[in-house]
């Protein structure tokens, strides 16, 4: 029986396997990393290995780096999966490490190990006994407790340019023996094409290169044949990455910015990655009261209306209704000035949250609420001139007058902000 190390399962590895690169002068990209001036590539030099993180992309060459690692500095090499093991999987790759004098240990994913088994390396970081390597495409601070955070170095992989990606397509059709064996090439523009169309991943370019050449009638893949091996262009994020919450930011710094093209294009690539318009739903409704606010309440509604639209037509006509409200409240006029004062009330009612309520605000139900003075001095704001009880306070005694909200000069507020001062003046000119 052949295992996954047999002549046999390499022979069928994927073109990315049978690829990887076995030394740094065989490694592209990551340069500001692994140059001969950058700390990673001295470290390496001098084969003074540390523990660290690997964080990027899918693709930029984080398991092929730690591979490279361990063999340039001959140290025994053992892989991990967060995905599949567990701490009993960890116990034993201690017990091997201490039978070597130099060992790497290499976590894949490391970002789904939760909190005991990412404590379960600390020990032996500690000791010396193991060099850690952890790859993740989740930000470490976030996805690594900070015990082990601090007991290594995060190293930061960027996407890979397209001219890495054509470097690597290149090596690929003039090393590997069975594209060699079929004389494959690929055409200028298909080239090009792919190089962009894969976002930096240079395993996902060398799957394309795979199957085009299993389609090719010819041996120069054309660019309608790499277009019919990558099929539909999938997004880059899942629901829980940092893409997923960079995407939504740039969407909600878009609405904010008042730009209307950023606005449609971010929904339009998070429709492209993800079916849920649940989260851009949520975040225009965000939008509609940390940024437009009272500057246009209509803001609101439309948003409510644009999410009820989309669940009663469905997501063709539902999704137009969702651009609507992206563009509406893109051009709507904003203003933070309701987010703010909410704000600012949250914080004083905490710090004074044991000041009476004063007794002509108070309630008096009972008979014995009103001999303790509950409501005496209360003034019907309706029996008044204006609707208002000038001069009435509605605050703790103790508390100056905050002013909380204070409006801007930009839509309804400007008319809010006269409003504002025509209630100031009548209270004022009770009080003199």
């Amino acid at each position: 029986m052949s295992d996954l190390f047999s002549s046999t399962a390499t022979q069928y590895a994927p073109l990315a396997a049978r690829m990887r690169p076995s030394t740094m002068a065989q490694y592209y990209g990551q340069t500001h990393l692994t140059g001969p001036d950058a700390p990673l590539g001295i470290a390496i030099t001098q084969r003074q290995i540390h523990s660290m993180l690997l964080w990027g992309p899918p693709g930029t060459g984080k398991t092929t780096l730690a591979e490279i690692i361990a063999q340039e500095t001959k140290a025994q090499f053992i892989r991990l999966s967060a995905v599949t093991c567990g701490v009993k999987d960890i116990r034993e790759a201690m017990e091997r490490a201490q039978l070597s004098s130099q060992t790497i240990i290499f976590v894949d994913e490391v970002h789904r190990f939760n909190k005991a088994q990412q404590d379960a390396f600390l020990p032996h970081i500690e000791s010396g006994l193991i060099t850690f390597i952890g790859a993740t495409t989740e930000n470490p601070a976030f996805s690594c407790n900070n015990a082990l955070l601090s007991r290594c170095r995060v190293y930061i992989l960027n996407a890979l340019a397209p001219d890495d990606i054509a470097q690597i397509v290149q090596h690929a059709l003039t090393h590997d023996p069975e594209l060699m064996a079929q004389g494959i090439r690929i055409s200028d523009d298909a080239l090009q094409a792919l190089c962009k169309m894969v976002g930096g991943d240079a395993r996902k370019a060398l799957l394309f290169i795979e199957l085009a050449a299993g389609l090719t009638k010819d041996t120069c893949i054309t660019l309608a044949e790499i277009v019919q091996a990558a099929g539909s262009k999938m997004g880059q994020f899942d629901q829980q990455g940092d893409h997923f919450y960079d995407v939504l930011s740039a969407f909600h710094k878009s609405v904010r910015g008042s730009s209307v093209d950023g606005a449609l294009y971010w929904f339009a690539r998070f429709l492209v990655s993800s079916n849920d318009v649940t989260p851009i739903m949520r975040r225009l409704l965000a939008i509609a009261s940390e940024d437009i606010g009272l500057a246009d309440p209509k803001a609101l509604s439309l948003c409510l209306d644009a999410w009820d639209t989309f669940h009663r037509v469905g997501s063709a006509e539902g999704e137009r209704a969702i651009a609507q409200a992206c563009v509406y409240c893109a051009l709507a006029p904003k203003s933070n000035a309701l987010y703010t004062a909410f704000k600012h009330a949250k914080k004083l009612a905490a710090e004074t949250s044991d000041a009476p309520v004063p007794n002509h605000l108070r309630n008096a139900p009972t008979a014995l609420a009103k001999s303790q003075g509950h409501g005496d001095g209360y003034r019907y704001s309706h029996n008044e001139p204006h609707a208002i009880s000038a001069g009435q306070t509605y605050l703790p005694e103790e508390l100056a007058t905050p002013e909380f909200y204070m409006p801007s000069e930009r839509g309804l507020e400007k008319k809010l902000k006269q409003k504002i001062s025509f209630l100031t003046a009548v209270n004022q000119k009770d009080s003199s």
